[in-house]
């Protein structure tokens, strides 16, 4: 089973590598998403620092720079070929940042070797995670922290929805993909249940500890209307606040190894 999710990795990989998909490109006019999510990073990493920081599908490197803060040593572990060639330009002028070809499912780490492994906006392709954190669970360092970010599908605008169908949320991830997207040559693209996601972590040893609602505010309505510093500001207050709730379409999740 764990070969078979390897391979389902390395072949979404391969879509990703195919055409002239740039992971940068996405990134333009999501300034305030990409701030939301490191304020996200000092309020859990805060006054830590960690001998091997891997960033698991971290892309080109969008946040191993900001990571080396807090590490002596950070890894990019990334499936794709493509991204890791956009990386080696990216990221050229911090060459202690190691790159690494590497899927979430099939690491390559020894067993408890890396104190902080962090994975953002990876989880929406895999629509089943459990090989993924059976393999995070091993290389994590008894005393060390994993940092997930994910799509969650309870976010406060679907749930006005489902109270107006009278649906209760599915358990199951849900594929959000466009109906003529959905096929064996698109990667998948699904949105999760928090409450699923923490009950798969504990199958494999791993306790969610903290919780943040993040990018509470994405709305391209808002972003026209409220100026960077004034989005942020109102960010900073919700993050903690609605965490409970799963307010935010992203949700940040602190995981430890349980006792």
């Amino acid at each position: 089973m764990a070969q078979a999710k390897s391979q389902e990795a390395l072949d979404n990989a391969e879509r990703y590598d195919a055409g002239d998909y740039n992971y940068q490109d996405y990134w333009k006019g999501r300034e305030y998403e990409d701030a939301a999510e490191r304020m996200a990073f000092r309020r859990l990493l805060k006054g830590r620092h960690f001998r091997h920081a891997v960033d698991v599908g971290g892309g080109y490197g969008r946040l191993c720079i900001f990571l080396e803060k807090y590490a002596d040593k950070v890894t990019l572990a990334e499936p794709s070929q493509k991204q890791l060639d956009i990386a080696s330009d990216f990221l050229k002028d911090h060459p202690r940042i190691e790159k690494k070809k590497a899927t979430a499912a099939n690491l390559g780490f020894a067993d408890g070797s890396v104190d902080l492994i962090t994975i953002v906006r990876i989880l929406h392709h895999i629509p089943q995670p459990a090989p993924e954190f059976h393999e995070i669970a091993r290389v994590l360092a008894d005393d060390g922290i994993f940092i997930m970010e994910f799509a969650n599908y309870t976010h406060f605008l679907n749930r006005l929805k489902q109270v107006a169908k009278l649906k209760r949320f599915p358990a199951e991830p849900v594929d959000i993909r466009r109906p003529e997207n959905r096929n064996d040559n698109e990667p998948p693209f699904v949105n999760h249940n928090p409450k699923t996601v923490s009950r798969q972590l504990a199958h494999a040893g791993l306790k969610v500890e903290k919780v943040l609602s993040v990018s509470n505010l994405r709305s391209p309505g808002l972003k026209k209307i409220l100026p960077k510093p004034v989005l942020l500001s109102l960010e900073k207050l919700m993050q903690p606040t609605l965490a409970k709730t799963y307010f935010g379409p992203s949700t940040f999740f602190l995981i430890k190894k349980a006792k």
